[in-house]
């Protein structure tokens, strides 16, 4: 792998992954809770080591040394207030032997262990200014890309700190714990938190430790967005003593689920903090996976495309297939979604497919394990699409989640060679979701990634940059999420994967004119074919699962009210038709078709959506 870029630089191109808990790790392989672990750097260098490595292996993209408790305060009551320099040398040493180039290192700084009466005295607080100088200068000069300043309750001695490693010419990362008041322990909220490290020239804010992952990602929320990028370390939950022993309650799922839904908020990076392991940090960098972040960003990034060929032109969009001449025509089209059975028995699914065909849809779309549920292949199902049906085509979803590259450029193939020509290409739902929580998500891409792996078969070259001595002639569509709470980051991936090869975007279903507005202005500048996304919804209580559950999904409460007025059953059904059809007629001539995404598969509210614009 090419030499790591800056810091600061990868952080802003996609999310990035911090390691987790050293000191658990270390306890967990010997340490005992008496012993200065920050010497274990000196004296049991190879456990410490291991700590790394393990961190390493599952993924992660910032290892922070071993030197949390380094300085003169924290290591006096062992006797080693004279050792900060041998301790944070050997600590950096150790983590950068191991991360090599394949992560930054981080020289973690922790609280002086003075108490906040006492760091108010001028004396007292030049001391804790020369400590924090000696611990900062001795990590940054053994080889740490950055300093982390983590687990400060008191804000007043997190500025000491982040003072006391002016001139160093490294990153900065400043993290607070807070109470169940999103409090620190001198009254600060988040918002000021982030006003006052900004002020000192902080380039990363932060919490960590503290709170549990849920809570947590409640606080950082409150700093996404300020004039910094944010981080969030979490525990593993609120510990309890078990057999004498803290035992962390927060599963490794769980924390992977937070980790997404902090990534989607526009958290910049997530790592874990007391309680957490490898097997936490593992469904950490997954959810950084699925959203364009982690090493493998990094690498294609930053890969050296000299040795690649640029292949030969694409078919054009007209002759790939019967959809595609109608998007480079410019004509309205209409695609509605069908899901692949759950059984072996295809005639109910396909039954519905030829009522499409009968009424002129241009596609359908077939999902691939929609809500990580097991299904049908999604592949199988559209052969035989094409088999029973004369008109329509089917759009076939390829998503990363199941499949590693070798297994996706094969799909790929097979999907040209069965006569597949549309594809719907994105990331796909997380396991947890779904009916096998424990199964394993892959994402070796995500919707970028498997964008330009796409293009590139439409130019005749493989993922690796060597001519195939043919090509596939896909349309690729993409989608997007008007309604996402991280707005600009989704207009920017949109811009991305317009560059990765997307030539169509298809959107989550809008009930809001407002928000649709915003998100046609923000891309008419890709000048691409736009689907909106149209839902009859089936009831109030259908609604209401679909806002809570479905990233994007916004449902605005005057839409709501309308359905809870209607009741239930038919008169439910058919207020949600009407409110679908006028969303669809607001926009019919602003967008160049509709995306119909009927409930529990009734196609024939999507035909009477489409009856009534």
């Amino acid at each position: 792998m090419a030499s790591l870029p800056p810091f600061l630089e990868a952080l802003a191109a996609g999310p990035l992954v911090f390691d987790g808990a050293m000191g658990t790790q270390l306890y967990e392989r010997g340490g005992a809770l008496n012993k200065c672990f920050d010497e274990l750097s000196l004296s049991a260098p190879q456990v410490v080591a291991e700590v790394h490595r393990d961190y390493l292996e599952v993924g992660c993209d910032v290892v922070q040394a071993n030197s949390y408790g380094a300085n003169r305060f924290a290591l006096a009551p062992h006797g080693l207030a004279e050792r900060v320099g041998d301790i944070c040398a050997a600590a950096a040493r150790i983590a950068r032997e191991v991360a090599k180039d394949r992560a930054w290192v981080a020289g973690s700084v922790g609280p002086s262990g003075l108490l906040p009466k006492d760091l108010i005295r001028n004396k007292t607080r030049r001391l804790a200014f020369d400590a924090f100088r000696e611990q900062a200068q001795a990590l940054v000069e053994h080889g740490c890309d950055l300093l982390s300043f983590e687990t400060f309750g008191y804000l007043g001695e997190l500025e000491i700190a982040v003072e006391a490693a002016y001139g160093l010419n490294v990153p900065i990362v400043a993290q607070c714990t807070f109470d169940e008041q999103n409090r620190t322990q001198d009254g600060a909220a988040p918002d000021e938190v982030v006003e006052r490290m900004i002020g000192l020239g902080v380039d990363v804010v932060g919490a960590n430790c503290s709170l549990g992952p849920e809570r947590l990602l409640s606080v950082v929320e409150l700093m996404v967005g300020k004039g910094r990028p944010v981080v969030m370390q979490p525990n593993a939950g609120y510990p309890r003593v078990v057999d004498g022993r803290s035992i962390y309650l927060s599963s490794p799922e769980t924390y992977g689920v937070v980790a997404r839904r902090a990534f989607k908020a526009g958290v910049a990076a997530v790592g874990g903090c007391c309680g957490t392991g490898p097997d936490h940090i593992r469904r950490v960098v997954a959810a950084a996976r699925m959203l364009g972040g982690g090493r493998w960003r990094r690498q294609a990034l930053h890969a050296r495309p000299r040795d690649r060929v640029e292949g030969e032109a694409p078919t054009p969009l007209a002759e790939r297939s019967a959809f595609g001449k109608k998007l480079a025509d410019g004509k309205f089209v209409v695609s509605v979604e069908v899901s692949p059975p759950t059984g072996l028995d295809p005639s109910a699914a396909l039954d519905k497919i030829r009522l499409l065909d009968d009424a002129g849809i241009d596609v359908v779309n077939i999902p691939d394990g929609p809500r990580a549920t097991v299904r049908m292949s999604n592949q199988a199902f559209a052969r035989r699409v094409l088999e029973r049906c004369t008109k329509v085509e089917p759009l076939l979803h390829v998503c990363g989640r199941d499949r590693n590259l070798l297994g996706l450029q094969a799909d790929l193939i097979g999907a040209h060679v069965n006569g597949l020509k549309n594809l719907l290409i994105i990331t796909g739902d997380p396991p947890k979701v779904g009916d096998y929580p424990d199964a394993t998500a892959v994402f070796d891409l995500d919707s970028i990634g498997l964008l330009g792996l796409a293009r590139g078969l439409n130019r005749g070259v493989d993922p690796a940059g060597k001519p195939m001595g043919e090509k596939t002639a896909f349309v690729l569509g993409t989608g997007a999420e008007p309604a996402a709470r991280d707005f600009e980051r989704e207009i920017k991936r949109l811009f991305e994967k317009k560059e990765a090869g997307a030539e169509l975007v298809l959107t989550q279903p809008v009930f809001d004119l407002a928000t649709l507005d915003r998100f046609l202005t923000a891309t008419k500048a890709l000048g691409l074919p736009i689907l909106v996304g149209v839902l009859p919804l089936a009831s109030a209580r259908n609604a209401e699962f679909l806002q809570a559950n479905v990233p994007g999904m916004h449902i605005p409460d005057a839409v709501l009210e309308r359905l809870r007025r209607a009741g239930d059953g038919a008169h439910a059904t058919r207020e949600g038709v009407a409110i679908a059809a006028e969303a669809l007629a607001a926009v019919k001539g602003r967008v160049q078709g509709a995306y119909l995404m009927p409930p529990f598969g009734r196609v024939e509210l999507a035909l009477e959506v489409l009856a009534r614009c």
